[in-house]
């Protein structure tokens, strides 16, 4: 099964996965136009698509440069299951949230709080805003 809807609305596949404790594999767009990915945690807050890194990431530098993010959340129990956002952050939240919020996704992903020692900088939520998303589940139908 394949289904690709356009607009800001969550696809229910997509909050189920990134509810769960699912690894996404996120893009962003480098100074030179390359694309950089790497594997993050992801989480739904207040019904929304987040992630949570911090503000010395290259990451972070290159959304503050470029909005444009893409964020592939596979099932980790079924890899044949996955949703593919692409959209932008609208918005960074940074602070006491923002350091509350790692502890939250930490517990779902490892059942403890964030290590402390490990945080290098300022933490920051990003709230992203889809413009298109797109769910596989080959289980389902694998003619794609």
């Amino acid at each position: 099964m394949a289904d690709t809807r356009n607009g800001p609305d969550l696809h229910p596949m997509t909050k189920e996965l990134a509810s769960g404790a699912n690894f996404a594999a996120v893009s962003t767009i480098l100074p030179s136009g390359l694309i950089q990915s790497q594997i993050l945690w992801v989480a739904i807050k207040d019904g929304r698509l987040v992630l949570n890194t911090e503000t010395h990431r290259k990451r972070y530098q290159n959304l503050q440069r470029d909005p444009r993010i893409t964020v592939l959340i596979r099932d980790e129990k079924d890899p044949y299951r996955y949703a593919e956002v692409r959209g932008e952050v609208t918005e960074f939240t940074t602070g006491d949230e923002a350091r509350k919020h790692i502890d939250e996704v930490a517990r779902k992903y490892f059942g403890k709080d964030y290590p402390p020692e490990a945080i290098k900088s300022e933490r920051v939520i990003l709230w992203i805003t889809p413009h298109r998303q797109t769910i596989i589940d080959q289980n389902v139908d694998t003619s794609d």
